[in-house]
């Protein structure tokens, strides 16, 4: 059948795979007849024909047979019955919770589309459509795709605030104070010789949207602790050679994720695992040496080595504490050579069992003295990084920045906000300063889709699996 905003659609919308129960989900106008459809055994496949099941009684389970075209049975299924507009897509759904086998799955969509009374969901489709009927928000509604792909406890709060609204309550707020300003700008333009409404830009006018251009920067600035709980807190293990990076790394990791070997230089490229610490997914990156390189792949290993320190979250410098403490302690080589301690790394002297229990005395804040090799001291050293993480991640201010389409919009919305604000301290007059407004409040309402660009959407919600 051909494709439609209108057409009735069905997918599978629980997971993929064998499992006790499989939800199908059937949304559109033609919902109630293709279920009396697939509820009603043909002539001739029992003694006489069968009239239909009624419909359940909205959204209260029932026990229905399903039968294909030709009578024949396919399922015992739990179905439910939620007509529009108080369905998740705002238009009348069905659900067919059937047994989860893969071969019944496929027997009852099939038999569903033989119907021609529907088609196939796109990607996203289902939430596409709740968007549509207003049920929710474009930020709500990508929170349903990190909800679906949240691995973490961190990331599973993180999307819920989302889900609820709170971002889209502070955006629209922000929108708001815009058009009020707006607003009175217009005022300022369509009436100058009211002697009420000064011709001139009232300043005080303005002092909202400067206090908003304050809250867009500290958005701006929260977007990286935002990314990190969706993508990942990045800590990058640095070093010289030898010093224990790969052995520190797998003790961490609890498995053998990094070569190993007493030869300098085994480590030229990143490697990295992935870790979940104090419920959020931390990334830690083993990297290569840092000395003056002896050959061209082991320079080029020292540059990604760099790179991925630079753009770190945490950077753990690990030294070898059984060469001179003092020198290690102090900054070492390899940081007096390749990089200054930057607030907040963490220092390790690794290889305690080769020297004596008289080195736990060079310990300090931050400073951690363990044996990779053996487990020596690594409890504390990782009760810090779960504090670190915890401490850099959890935020009791709404979600905004989450995603490089928000940075992208809040970007251009404070760069018309602070155009706006200069030039009307400058006089350039209020038609000027207006539009500027008008075009950040314009990138706000694309944050929500409260104003909404057709490519955009279809570029989000395709991002999604079938079946939501």
């Amino acid at each position: 059948m051909a494709r439609g905003p209108t057409d009735t659609i069905i997918a599978l919308a629980s997971g993929a795979g064998r499992a006790g129960v499989a939800v199908i989900r059937i949304s559109g106008a033609g919902s109630a007849g293709l279920l009396r459809g697939l509820t009603r055994p043909k002539a001739g496949s029992v003694s006489r024909e069968t009239p239909p099941s009624p419909l359940p009684e909205p959204r209260r389970a029932a026990i229905r047979s399903l039968f294909d075209d030709q009578g024949g049975f396919l399922d015992e299924a739990l179905v439910l019955w939620m007509p529009g507009p108080q369905s998740y897509t705002g238009e009348d759904v069905a659900e067919l919770h059937v047994h989860g086998g893969a071969a019944v799955i496929e027997a009852v969509i099939q038999a569903a589309l033989k119907t021609r009374l529907c088609r196939v969901a796109e990607p996203g489709e289902f939430t596409r459509r709740a968007f549509d009927a207003g049920r929710m928000d474009l930020t709500q509604a990508e929170a349903i795709g990190d909800l679906i792909d949240a691995e973490t406890e961190g990331q599973r709060r993180q999307a819920g605030r989302l889900y609820q609204g709170e971002a889209a309550r502070v955006f629209e707020g922000w929108r708001g104070l815009l058009v009020s300003a707006m607003a009175a700008l217009e005022a300022s333009i369509d009436f100058p010789d009211e002697s009420d409404i000064p011709g001139e830009i009232d300043l005080s006018a303005l002092e909202p949207i400067e206090a908003l251009a304050a809250e867009l920067e500290q958005a701006l600035g929260d977007a990286g602790r935002l990314r990190s709980v969706r993508e990942g807190f990045r800590i990058a293990i640095l070093g010289p050679p030898n010093a224990g990076k790969s052995s520190l790394m797998n003790r961490l990791a609890r498995r053998e994720a990094a070569i190993v070997s007493p030869i300098a230089g085994t480590t030229r490229d990143v490697v990295e695992v992935r870790l979940v610490l104090a419920g959020y997914p931390v990334w830690v990156a083993d990297t290569a040496g840092l000395r003056e390189a002896s050959d061209v792949i082991e320079a080029e290993g020292v540059r990604r080595a760099l790179e991925r320190a630079e753009g770190a979250d945490l950077r753990i410098w690990v030294s070898d504490a059984s060469g001179d403490v003092s020198r290690e302690t102090s900054g070492g080589p390899a940081r007096q050579r390749f990089g200054e301690m930057r607030a907040g790394d963490l220092q390790v002297l690794n290889k305690a069992d080769l020297v004596s229990a008289a080195l736990e005395a060079a310990g300090g804040e931050d400073v951690f003295v363990v044996s990779a090799k053996s487990g020596a001291g690594f409890d504390g050293l990782e009760r810090r990084l779960a504090q670190v993480v915890r401490e850099r991640l959890e935020t009791d201010e709404a979600p905004l920045v989450t995603r490089a389409r928000h940075r992208e919009l809040v970007e251009e919305a404070l760069a018309a906000v602070e155009r706006g604000l200069e030039g009307a301290r400058i006089g350039i007059g209020a038609e000027l300063v207006s539009e500027d407004l008008r075009l950040a409040a314009r990138c706000l309402g694309r944050i929500t889709g409260s104003i909404d660009a057709e490519d955009l959407l279809d570029r989000i919600f395709s991002q999604f699996c079938v079946g939501k």
